[in-house]
């Protein structure tokens, strides 16, 4: 049995310049997508793959408002959000065979937000026996693929997707 399981990559992370200012309100600023990870966008929030993920594909879904908790959000977001989620689970499960999901948020310090100040929510696939030894004996993940491949490998479904959708009609139902 080994004595240590090494993960110098996750130095990067731990030590690394922290982004300077909210990242949900920069992102989206962004002119390049790929490099920003953002794979879908909406009238009131957008998709985006987490540079530091739990597992592989793990997505974030974050309104465009700067905004602390769901009750800031205007009902319109929380259904744009909701339909990002399950438009996310349903592309995962097809294209990267996806067998189950963790998906929520994290509000408030106490409820373990990283990012306190705006509200996201996180749809992490998963895939019976994913959670081996490595994260619970040796706390350390093990990413079976590139962020980049599996950016090119999402992006074009969400590409497919029917914006108009997202919208709401006048009985604030999703059209």
């Amino acid at each position: 049995m080994m004595d240590r399981l090494w993960a110098p990559w996750r130095m990067e992370y731990i030590r690394g310049d922290k982004e300077k200012g909210c990242i949900f309100c920069k992102k989206p600023k962004g002119k390049d997508d790929r490099e920003s990870l953002i794979l879908a966008r909406g009238d009131q929030s957008f998709v985006l793959m987490n540079l530091f993920p739990y597992n592989n594909a793990h997505l974030k879904i974050g309104p465009y408002k700067h905004v602390g908790t769901t009750n800031e959000l205007e009902q319109r977001s929380l259904n744009e959000i909701m339909w990002f989620a399950n438009r996310s689970m349903t592309i995962m499960k097809k294209n990267i065979n996806s067998e189950g999901f963790n998906f929520g948020s994290n509000i408030g310090v106490a409820g373990g937000a990283g990012i306190v100040d705006h509200i996201h929510f996180h749809v992490v696939p998963r895939w019976i026996g994913d959670t081996n030894f490595m994260p619970v004996v040796g706390k350390t993940k093990v990413q079976v693929q590139d962020l980049q491949e599996t950016y090119d490998e999402l992006k074009p479904p969400f590409d497919l997707l029917d914006r108009k959708s997202t919208r709401l009609n006048s009985s604030h139902a999703l059209i």
